[in-house]
């Protein structure tokens, strides 16, 4: 036997007494909620021209890092690989387009690899390396080698009549330079 479908008061009845949840929301997209950790992490070890200068003396080298500073990165549409634009002394250009390769290895080295596939070179004034990073200083003191007795009082009693600040400053300069091999002895 066939029921018969409610009427319209009926329904409205049954709906009124079932509880229904409501529709689940739909998840955030994974960008949105990724964004601040991905921002963190490209001002860290950044893929951005600014990230490649902090490291430019590292990747190119002292003799490069001179005459070169990066720019900025050329992103390709699609899927293609960038490119790194540098700014370049204008007698340096040739030196710098013939190492093209190298560069590129280089920066895809620290980057990641098909960062970039060539270079765009505009040549230009580059700014001088900062005096830190353009000669790392030697950490520590040389060890001087012990002198031997006799040279070492000889030394002493040169210096016996000179005030005592002055006379720690003499006896430091002095075995500094007996302990320095003569241009006899280099030979």
């Amino acid at each position: 036997m066939r029921r018969s479908l409610p009427t319209e008061s009926e329904a409205r009845e049954i709906l009124a007494r079932r509880r229904t949840r409501p529709p689940l929301r739909p998840p955030p997209p994974a960008g949105k909620s990724l964004a601040p950790l991905i921002k963190k992490l490209d001002a860290q070890f950044g893929r951005d021209a600014n990230a490649l200068e902090r490291r430019w003396l590292e990747i190119v080298g002292e003799r490069l890092a001179r005459v070169t500073r990066p720019l900025k990165l050329v992103k390709a549409r699609g899927n293609a690989v960038g490119a790194l634009e540098l700014r370049v002394v204008s007698a340096a250009a040739l030196l710098v387009q013939h190492q093209e390769q190298d560069i590129v290895d280089r920066v895809n080295l620290a980057l990641g690899p098909n960062t970039i596939s060539k270079l765009r070179i505009a040549q230009g004034p580059v700014k001088p390396l900062p005096e830190a990073a353009a000669k790392p200083r030697a950490r520590g003191r040389a060890v001087l080698p012990p002198l031997p007795a006799s040279v070492e009082a000889e030394l002493n009693a040169t210096v016996e009549n000179a005030p005592d600040g002055l006379k720690a400053a003499l006896l430091k300069l002095g075995r500094a330079a007996l302990s320095q091999p003569s241009e006899n002895e280099r030979r």
